[in-house]
């Protein structure tokens, strides 16, 4: 195994959701860096979907706080503009799904049924968990779901990218469900549909929330290999 092939192996392999961050900036021209490198991901004739809002500094405060004072009115009350969760979870998913929250609530101290503390662990995804820096993520309303997959390609790129050079991320769809308040606050065309956010910033390892590294699948429960 070359040098190269490692380093790539590693940025994957270490890569997960981080959910706590040190107050440590992260400058304008790695941020650059960074989406330049995403922007190299696949799209469908280069059709190159992606939009960015890079927030740092009293611009974050102000969209993060504003979006929190949404959470906390009542979140039923917004709403997605596509759906991003089934309308009911089915198996595996279901039980993929439970596994991960149990595993986060005991690493954080939540007990079952309590419904307070699961509130304001959730309203951390809002303040995008203490991140320096908060990306959303938009794409134009008049492209198909398909796009979607363009996009995700951009965001690995994205946090790949992170990774090798030392820092961690959170993807982050929920935003979606505050397209109306984010849209306000950063003035966006009335042809952008919020797609999500991503915290990018230094992990806090101090925080037992970041030793959760959800398992994977072994490839023989999700590849199928014909040759005839």
């Amino acid at each position: 195994m070359t040098d190269a092939v490692a380093a790539v192996d590693a940025a994957i392999r270490s890569r997960h959701s981080i959910r706590a961050y040190l107050d440590q900036p992260v400058s304008a021209e790695l941020v650059t860096e960074l989406l330049d490198l995403a922007s190299r991901a696949p799209s469908s004739t280069n059709a190159q979907p992606w939009k960015v809002y890079v927030l740092t500094g009293a611009a974050l405060k102000r969209v993060t706080g504003a979006v929190c004072q949404a959470f906390d009115s009542g979140p039923e009350q917004f709403k997605s503009v596509y759906p991003y969760y089934p309308e009911k979870f089915e198996e595996p998913f279901l039980s993929r799904r439970r596994k991960l929250g149990f595993a986060m609530y005991g690493l954080v101290g939540i007990e079952k049924g309590d419904r307070e503390r699961m509130r304001l662990q959730a309203r951390k995804n809002f303040e995008f968990f203490g991140a320096p820096v908060g990306l959303f993520f938009t794409l134009n309303r008049t492209l198909p779901q398909p796009y979607f997959i363009d996009y995700g390609a951009f965001c690995q790129n994205l946090m790949i990218a992170a990774r090798a050079r030392g820092l961690d991320s959170c993807l982050q769809l929920g935003w979606g469900d505050y397209h109306s308040v984010i849209a306000s606050e950063l003035k966006l065309g009335e042809e952008e549909i919020v797609f999500g956010g991503m915290a990018l910033g230094y992990a806090d390892m101090n925080e037992p929330i970041n030793r959760l590294v959800p398992e994977r699948e072994p490839v023989s429960a999700f590849a199928t290999f014909i040759a005839d």
